[in-house]
C-alpha cells in the first residue's frame, strides 16, 4: 500500500495497515534536529505521507531590508524574531481597493513547477496549498485590529476585499486542478484559545459564504478539501461538514477533547493533527511522548478517518529527543 492509498482510505473512513502520518517543522526546530543528526533526512527516511507545494511564484518574496520580506500581495513582514511568517509591518490598505492591484493567479510561472513536483513524489499524497487564504490574507494587508473593527463600521469594504480575495483564489483552484494532484489544502487561522477570533456571527456573514466558493471549486475537480484553522472552532464544525470540508487541521487537543471530537464528527471529517505541540512535545519526555502517541494512534486511528501529525509544526522549544520519539513511534507502527 502507497502512503498515497493510505491518506486516501483514511479520508473515505477506512482503517489501513497503518495510520498515515505526516510532520512538519518549524525552521528553528528543523535546525536543531539536521545540527544534532548530523546530516537532513529526506522525506522518504522520515516516512512522511502528505507533501505540498503552492502556486507562489518564485520570485514572489523580496528582502527589502536584512529580516524583512515583501511578499506579492505588497505585505511586508518583519521575520527578524520568527523566521517562518512574521508580522506584517505597516498596515498596507486604508479601508478601500482604490488603486490596488492584486498579483496575477494566471502567471504561468506559478505552475512551472508543478509537473517535476509531482512526478518526484508521486508515491505520496500531493496537496496544493493556499496559506493565509481569506481572512489571514485579508488582516495581512489590513492589520488584524483594523479589520475586525471595519467588520462593524466598515462592512462594505470588508465584503470587498473578501470578495477579490476569493476571486483570486479561485483562479488559483481552476489552475492548480488542470494537475494530477491529490487535494487542495486552505490555510486560514479563524481561532483563538476560547472560541472564534470574530465570534460565530460575523464568521457566518463575512467568511462562510467565500468559503463555499472556493471549496465548491475544489469538488468541482473531484478533489478534497482540507482545511487549518488553530484555536476553538468547533462550534462551527457542523457548518464544515455542510460547506463540504473533508479534511480538518491541526486537531488541537488543548482546545478540544480529540477523543470525544473524533466520536462525534469522524464519520463525516478526517482528522489531520492531534499530537500536543503546546504541551506533550515541548514539556513531555521521550517516555510520555512514545505512550500519548502510541494511545493516539490506537484510538484516534481505529476506522480510519485520521492522519496522525503534531497539531501545528513542530516548534523551537521541543527537545530533539522528543521528536525522535515521535518519529520513532510513528515509523515504526
Amino acid at each position: 500500500m502507497t502512503k498515497k492509498e493510505r491518506v486516501k482510505l483514511a479520508i473515505a473512513h477506512k482503517e489501513t495497515d497503518i495510520v498515515p502520518y505526516n510532520i512538519d517543522f518549524t525552521i528553528p526546530a528543523w535546525e536543531k534536529l539536521v545540527n544534532y543528526l548530523g546530516y537532513a533526512p529526506t522525506i522518504d527516511e522520515l516516512g512522511l505521507h502528505i507533501v505540498s507545494t503552492s502556486a507562489t511564484p518564485p520570485d514572489a518574496w523580496e528582502e527589502v531590508k536584512p529580516g524583512f520580506w515583501r511578499d506579492e500581495f505588497g505585505v511586508v513582514w518583519n521575520r527578524t524574531v520568527d523566521k517562518d511568517i512574521g508580522n506584517p509591518e505597516p498596515i498596507l490598505l486604508e479601508p478601500s481597493l482604490k488603486g490596488y492591484e492584486f498579483p496575477d493567479p494566471d502567471n504561468p510561472e506559478r505552475y512551472r513547477h508543478f509537473p517535476q513536483f509531482i512526478e518526484a513524489h508521486k508515491d505520496k499524497f500531493i496537496l496544493c496549498a493556499i496559506g493565509f487564504s481569506l481572512f489571514e490574507r485579508a488582516w495581512s494587508m489590513r492589520g488584524m485590529e483594523n479589520l475586525l473593527i471595519d467588520m462593524k463600521e466598515n462592512p462594505s469594504f470588508v465584503h470587498e476585499l473578501l470578495d477579490a480575495i476569493t476571486d483570486f483564489n479561485i483562479r488559483i483552484i481552476r489552475n492548480a486542478t488542470k494537475f494530477p494532484i491529490d487535494g487542495f489544502y486552505f490555510g486560514d487561522d479563524w481561532g483563538q484559545q476560547r472560541g472564534l477570533i470574530m465570534g460565530p456571527v460575523l464568521w457566518r456573514e463575512f467568511i462562510k459564504p467565500r468559503l463555499k466558493r472556493m471549496y465548491d471549486e475544489v469538488h468541482k475537480a473531484n478533489l478534497p478539501v482540507f482545511i487549518h484553522s488553530c484555536g476553538d472552532v468547533q462550534e462551527v464544525f457542523p457548518e464544515l461538514i455542510e460547506l463540504g470540508v473533508n479534511v480538518f487541521n491541526p486537531f488541537q487537543p488543548e482546545v478540544m477533547d480529540i477523543y470525544e471530537i473524533k466520536k462525534k464528527f469522524g464519520d463525516k471529517l478526517t482528522f489531520y493533527g492531534g499530537i500536543s505541540v503546546q504541551k506533550l512535545l515541548p514539556f513531555g519526555t521521550p517516555e510520555e511522548v512514545r505512550q500519548e502517541t502510541r494511545k493516539i494512534l490506537r484510538e484516534i486511528g481505529r476506522g480510519g478517518g485520521y492522519i496522525a501529525s503534531p497539531s501545528h509544526a513542530i516548534p523551537k522549544d521541543v527537545p530533539v529527543e522528543n521528536m525522535l520519539a515521535l518519529i520513532e513511534i510513528l515509523k515504526n507502527q
